[in-house]
C-alpha cells in the first residue's frame, strides 16, 4: 500500500515489473517477485541517460524527490529517471504483500540481492544496458556503492549520500534495538506479529526519528523546551502511524541493512579491496554529524574509493541532512550533485 503523497513528493504512475522467481545470494527463493518503480522524465533513442535511485531503509521511491526535476540535480529535461522500491518496503514484493510467502515465511535477503532485482529490472524490463549514474542516500546510498562494486562497468558515475560500505557497528546496535522496541510490543509472537505493535511503533518512533535521524543541535533550533519536544514527539508518532509501513518488512529490512559489507561481494575478501575496483567516478556525501550512519564511515568509503570526492554537507541535521527537512541543504545537495553530473 502506497503511503498518503506529502507537500513535494512527485506524484507519478506506479509501475510493476512482475520478474518471476528472484534467486537470492543465500540460494533461497522470493516467489513471483514484483519491483515497483516510477519513471521520471524520457530515455534518449541509445537508452543512456538512465539514472537509477535507490530508496533507504523504510524508504520508497520518493525519498530523493527533492531531487528531481527540471533545473535540480536530477534534471528531467537530461536525464531518464527511475526511482525504484527495495525488496521489503511493501510495495516491492515483501514480507507484507507476499502471497506464498508472507510475514516470517519470507527468505532473508540482503543489499546485493536488491541491487540483482534492480539490475533485473532495468536490463529485463526496461532494455537498459548503461546508467548515467546510481543516486541513494542512506540505505540507497549503501545500494549505490554496492551496484558500483558489483557492475563496476555499468554506470559512469556513482552518488552516495550518507552511506556505510560496511555497516558500522553503531548502527547495528541501532537496528537491533529498533527491532527490539517492534518484538517488545504484546503483537509480538514467536511466529510473527498479531496485529500491529502500536506500542512497538512508538518507542520505535521517539529512538529512530526523534533522538537518531537529527542531531541535538537540530532538535535545539526549533524545539526550544520540554512541551515543545512533548508536542513535537506525538506528531513524530502520528507519522510513523501515518506511513504504515509493516512491522515484519522493518524486521527483514533491517537484517538486510545491518549484514551489509560490499567486501563480501564474491570474489572479494575485504570492503577495502572490493571499494578499490570501483570504477565509476564517485561523489559520496555525508553531514559533520550523523547518529545513524557514522560520517566516518562516508568518509572511509570515499578515501577508499579511486579518484571519489567527499563533500561535507553543511548541516546540522545529521542523518536527515541528506532530506527536505531544510531548505538550505536542499540547496546544496542540487547544487553539488548536479554540479557532479554535468561534468564531463
Amino acid at each position: 500500500m502506497h503511503p498518503p503523497l506529502v507537500p513535494g513528493q512527485i506524484d507519478a504512475p506506479h509501475r510493476i515489473a512482475n520478474l518471476g522467481d528472484l534467486a537470492l545470494e543465500s540460494g533461497k527463493r522470493i516467489e513471483d517477485y514484483r519491483q515497483s518503480y516510477v519513471v521520471h522524465g524520457s530515455l534518449d533513442e541509445r537508452k543512456e541517460n538512465a539514472v537509477l535511485v535507490c530508496a533507504s531503509l523504510t524508504g520508497n521511491h520518493h525519498r530523493l524527490d527533492f531531487l528531481i526535476g527540471p533545473g535540480r540535480a536530477l534534471d528531467t529535461d537530461r536525464f531518464c529517471v527511475i526511482a525504484t522500491d527495495p525488496i521489503g518496503n511493501g510495495l516491492s514484493t515483501s514480507p507484507s504483500n507476499s502471497e506464498g510467502q508472507p510475514g516470517m515465511r519470507f527468505p532473508r535477503f540482503t543489499i546485493r540481492d536488491m541491487v540483482h532485482a534492480q539490475h533485473r529490472l532495468l536490463t529485463e524490463h526496461l532494455g537498459i544496458e548503461h546508467l548515467a549514474a546510481v543516486v541513494g542516500a542512506s540505505m540507497g546510498g549503501m545500494q549505490a556503492l554496492q551496484w558500483a562494486v558489483s557492475h563496476p562497468d555499468f554506470m559512469r558515475k556513482c552518488v552516495a549520500m550518507t552511506p556505510m560500505a560496511k555497516t558500522s557497528a553503531w548502527a547495528v546496535l541501532v537496528t537491533e534495538t529498533a527491532r527490539s522496541c517492534l518484538m517488545a510490543d504484546p503483537a509480538w509472537q514467536e511466529d510473527g506479529f498479531h496485529g500491529v505493535p502500536e506500542r512497538g511503533w512508538r518507542a520505535y518512533a521517539g529512538l529512530m526519528t526523534a533522538m537518531l535521524s537529527r542531531t541535538p543541535a537540530a532538535i535545539a533550533e526549533f524545539l526550544p523546551g520540554m512541551e515543545a519536544a512533548h508536542d513535537w514527539y506525538e506528531k513524530a508518532v502520528n507519522q510513523v502511524r501515518t506511513n504504515g509501513f509493516d512491522a515484519h518488512d522493518y524486521l527483514y529490512q533491517s537484517w538486510a541493512y545491518e549484514r551489509h559489507d560490499v567486501g563480501t561481494t564474491p570474489g572479494f575478501t575485504d570492503t577495502d579491496s572490493a571499494l578499490e575496483t570501483i570504477r565509476a567516478r564517485t561523489l559520496v556525501l555525508a553531514p559533520p554529524l550523523d547518529l545513524f550512519n557514522p560520517a566516518e564511515a562516508a568518509r572511509e568509503a570515499a578515501a577508499k574509493t579511486p579518484g571519489a570526492r567527499f563533500a561535507e554537507i553543511p548541516s546540522k541535521q545529521g542523518h536527515h541532512a541528506a532530506t527536505s527537512a531544510r531548505v538550505e541543504d536542499v540547496a546544496f545537495l542540487n547544487e553539488a550533485i548536479g554540479a557532479f553530473l554535468r561534468e564531463r
